[in-house]
């Protein structure tokens, strides 16, 4: 069973966030294909706070009261434990001081486009390096459609 961290690409294809959602009907077919592997399936919360953000500013008003309804009740389903969503804890203060250190060479970062890497990014691969440790025994991968994060898949030691 593999430790899936969805990215907010792909949770903004899911929820079929206004003008996000090219590849919707793709996404849900492979998230089909997770669900029936019972791959675990987590949430970091920087997905989860940006997810919101592009909610709030896509797609008319109509378009974004529906998409934010859709993301409040996965959202809420994921914290009660009720979706196949698990929430990745908030980071701790700590931490957050030592990703700081990081991110002016993390910022560096650029993939073929020329597109940088943002604190939300570095926080999602923190997530990730921390279910490396937790899950030594399972592959752990980041699920996105941004090139960079796709990159990080741990196979079982």
């Amino acid at each position: 069973m593999s430790v899936c961290l969805i990215d907010t690409s792909v949770f903004c294809e899911l929820l079929a966030v206004p003008n996000m959602n090219r590849r919707h009907k793709e996404m849900l077919g492979l998230f089909s294909e997770k669900l029936k592997a019972q791959e675990i399936l987590l949430l970091p919360m920087t997905t989860i706070l940006e997810t919101g953000n592009h909610i709030g500013q896509n797609g008319d008003g109509r378009q974004r009261r529906h998409a934010a309804e859709r993301f409040v009740a996965q959202v809420r389903l994921a914290l009660q434990g009720r979706s196949p969503f698990t929430p990745t804890p908030l980071f701790l203060r700590e931490e957050l001081g030592g990703w700081l250190s990081e991110f002016p060479d993390w910022a560096m970062r650029s993939d073929s486009r020329g597109k940088g890497s943002g604190l939300g990014d570095l926080s999602i691969v923190k997530a990730f390096e921390r279910q490396c440790v937790l899950t030594p025994f399972r592959r752990v991968y980041i699920w996105s459609l941004d090139e960079q994060l796709a990159h990080y898949d741990r196979t079982p030691s």
